[in-house]
């Protein structure tokens, strides 16, 4: 799950899982598997950057 801010300054974790595409235009777009679309703040390589270090992070863990 990554953290992102909405347009009106708010905070929502988004699955990262989920997400299709991350677009700016010039505003950030990310689009999920279900079709929803939400506009962030970050620009998209930030959202690739969240993205990677949380997949990152999963594979880091350790399972005994």
């Amino acid at each position: 799950m990554i953290d992102v801010t909405k347009m009106n300054g708010g905070s929502i974790t988004v699955n990262a899982d989920l997400i299709e595409t991350v677009e700016e235009t010039p505003d950030t777009i990310i689009t999920l598997t279900t079709g929803k679309k939400i506009i962030v703040k970050e620009s998209r390589q930030e959202v690739k950057n969240l993205v990677k270090s949380y997949r990152s992070e999963c594979n880091s863990l350790r399972i005994d």
